[in-house]
């Protein structure tokens, strides 16, 4: 009698238990679904972010190469042909809504290396698709910095500038200018 009625407890805790087994693996199932959904959708924002950062890197890095490729500075400092560096070494900053960006990339010659440094508007207006058409930037600075070794001592280090920027006045010594000389950096002036 006692075996029957322990049983019977046993029987009866042991149903009640799958009937709440069951509504916690409901709310379970509907727990693990919802941190699925939340998990792909961020993921997949971030994907897309990093295909936009792609696309502008791409656009500015190509602009600029077009710009050193015409630079007879940089072809005399790092030689033909000059290549992109990894993008891997590149840096990128986006602002303004994606209408303005600086970026730095390493760009390689047979004579040395160097890195770009260029800050660039974009032309154009948003899209909802924005990230899958080419855009059109101008590219308003671009320096370089450009390492040559040498043989009788330790590598130069010059700046050049690659802009295309109309100088007002030529005839002064503090202005950049358009010639497209290499320039070396001045020694601090001793008080």
């Amino acid at each position: 009698m006692f075996a029957r009625r322990l049983s019977s407890l046993f029987k009866g805790s042991s149903t009640s238990s799958s009937d709440k087994a069951a509504k916690v693996g409901t709310l379970g199932s509907f727990g693990r679904k919802a941190v699925s959904f939340v998990l792909i959708t961020v993921t997949g924002g971030v994907a897309l972010s990093a295909l936009d950062d792609l696309s502008i890197y791409r656009g500015c890095s190509s602009k600029a190469m077009e710009k050193v490729m015409n630079s007879k500075a940089m072809i005399e400092a790092i030689g033909e042909p000059i290549e992109k560096g990894p993008w891997y070494n590149a840096s990128l900053a986006v602002s303004h809504q994606r209408h303005s960006v600086s970026c730095s990339f390493p760009v390689i010659g047979p004579q040395g290396t160097g890195i770009l440094h260029l800050k660039a508007v974009r032309n154009g207006e948003d899209s909802m698709f924005g990230f899958l058409q080419q855009r059109d930037w101008d590219i308003l600075i671009m320096d370089a910095l450009v390492h040559v070794p040498s043989n009788e001592g330790p590598q130069q280090t010059l700046r050049i500038n690659v802009s295309n920027i109309v100088d007002p006045s030529p005839g002064t010594d503090d202005s950049p200018g358009t010639d497209d000389k290499p320039s070396v950096p001045r020694e601090p002036e001793k008080s």
